[in-house]
């Protein structure tokens, strides 16, 4: 994907050389990583597994929470500034230019619809972090979080995405950012907040159902993000983009972890649905095409 021209995002954090303070059960308020996922709520899903095996299926709640945790720099540094942050590798480089691109790319679908958009912050972590939502763990995968607007991203994750999944390319790594955009677009529309009081009305199935739905629309959100800025992308990059959102289905992921895949357990969607609903946006590249709550809706 062709992002060279982009002048890099100044909308960025680095948590990067921080240590972290505090207690708060060690660093989880109390809750453990279950509780820190449910306040969270919107990830790209590999972490998904992570849950099941844990026994942790209910990811119910989007809003907000947190830890207990403070950070500490080290040698009393307050951290780098967004360019220093945005040129520590090549990897931080090309996410700072993908956020940018997005910046670009919603503001001009906002503006159309005659409102503004206000971008998310990019958060740098290595290994551990804090957002607003509680402690930042690379086993979280990248992951939105509503309370402070941050998409928060272990670079790390790249390279297990690439060697873990088989899911290469820089097309791929950008899909992983956009769909966190996408998080960020539904909650800045109030669609999260209807989401969220309708599964705090229903049963755990329920819940994971609407979280399906909720998940399936950032996929498509970032589809649209990629529809807009065809211009930009270089042969293979849709394949890679496919081949990514097979490898985090919640079937996949279940059967890799030698499971019988439970339908009623997804809070992510399938291998089929969630290239169905990226490829929706590509080709429509209309955020209205989006509606995966509509009755019976298919990509």
């Amino acid at each position: 994907m062709r992002l060279d021209d982009l002048g890099p995002s100044d909308n960025v954090r680095d948590q990067r050389g921080m240590s972290f303070g505090g207690g708060g059960g060690g660093g989880f308020g109390g809750g453990g990583l279950g509780l820190i996922l449910s306040l969270v709520g919107s990830r790209f899903g590999i972490v998904g597994i992570l849950v099941v095996l844990a026994g942790a299926w209910f990811m119910g709640a989007l809003g907000g929470g947190g830890g207990s945790q403070r950070a500490v720099s080290p040698q009393g540094q307050q951290g780098r500034s967004a360019a220093q942050a945005c040129s520590v590798d090549a990897a931080s480089a090309f996410s700072c230019r993908v956020l940018a691109s997005t910046e670009q790319t919603w503001g001009q679908v906002f503006s159309r619809q005659g409102s503004q958009y206000v971008a998310p912050t990019l958060v740098f972590y290595a290994g551990r972090g804090q957002s607003g939502c509680g402690a930042a763990q690379s086993a979280m995968g990248p992951f939105y979080c509503p309370s402070d607007n941050g998409v928060y991203l272990d670079t790390d994750f790249f390279n297990e995405l690439q060697q873990r999944f088989g899911a290469a390319g820089d097309f791929a790594q950008a899909y992983v950012i956009a769909h966190e955009v996408g998080h960020h677009v539904q909650t800045i529309t109030g669609i999260s907040d209807k989401v969220r009081a309708a599964q705090q009305q229903g049963s755990e199935a329920d819940s994971n159902a609407l979280q399906v739905k909720m998940e399936l629309q950032a996929d498509c959100y970032a589809g649209v993000w990629a529809g807009l800025n065809r211009n930009r992308l270089e042969p293979g990059d849709v394949e890679e983009g496919m081949r990514a959102a097979q490898a985090i289905g919640d079937d996949t992921l279940q059967k890799a972890a030698g499971r019988r895949p439970v339908p009623e357990s997804f809070t992510h969607g399938t291998s089929a649905q969630r290239q169905a609903w990226l490829r929706r946006g590509l080709e429509t590249a209309d955020p209205g095409q989006c509606d995966t709550f509509a009755a019976n809706a298919r990509a």
